[in-house]
């Protein structure tokens, strides 16, 4: 069976997730970790860390802030390849796709420290949710996601 859009149907969904489905560059935010530090045992387990995987026609890029340095890994699989997928059957809970924001720029720095949640904020957007700790960011993103879902079964009337 071909898909709709091979058909020349138009794809259902509301037009944030058409616009992160359609765009050049997908963002999938990835969550877990364990507490290998004294200072991640607080946060909450299976949410002590997060990174992003981008997709884009070329392929996949992995960007993950482990202490002390940016790791930035471009993987050797084609851009069909079902990454997402593969982070999920390893145990990680995966939020997306998201389409990343453009570039802006600012008056001042941001007064924040540059975390594994301020990196996944900086590549999704300006306007991403605010979020102190990857399970903040996760709630708030799957409510963004949710919130565009339809919930309410509508009927035709007769």
């Amino acid at each position: 069976m071909t898909a709709p859009r091979d058909r020349g149907l138009t794809v259902r969904g509301t037009p944030r997730l058409r616009a992160a489905r359609d765009a050049p560059q997908q963002v999938w935010i990835a969550f877990g970790g364990q507490a290998d530090q004294a200072w991640l045992r607080p946060l909450r387990r299976g949410f002590r860390h997060c990174f992003a995987a981008l997709r884009d026609e070329a392929g996949w890029t992995v960007v993950e802030p482990v202490s002390g340095r940016l790791l930035v890994l471009r993987i050797a699989m084609p851009a069909s390849y079902d990454l997402p997928g593969f982070y999920r059957r390893a145990g990680l809970r995966v939020l997306g796709p998201f389409a990343p924001g453009a570039a802006r720029a600012r008056w001042l720095p941001s007064l924040l420290p540059q975390t594994c949640v301020g990196l996944c904020r900086a590549l999704l957007d300006a306007g991403a949710p605010f979020a102190m700790t990857p399970f903040g960011l996760f709630w708030r993103l799957s409510r963004i996601l949710h919130k565009d879902r339809k919930k309410i079964l509508t009927r035709t009337l007769a």
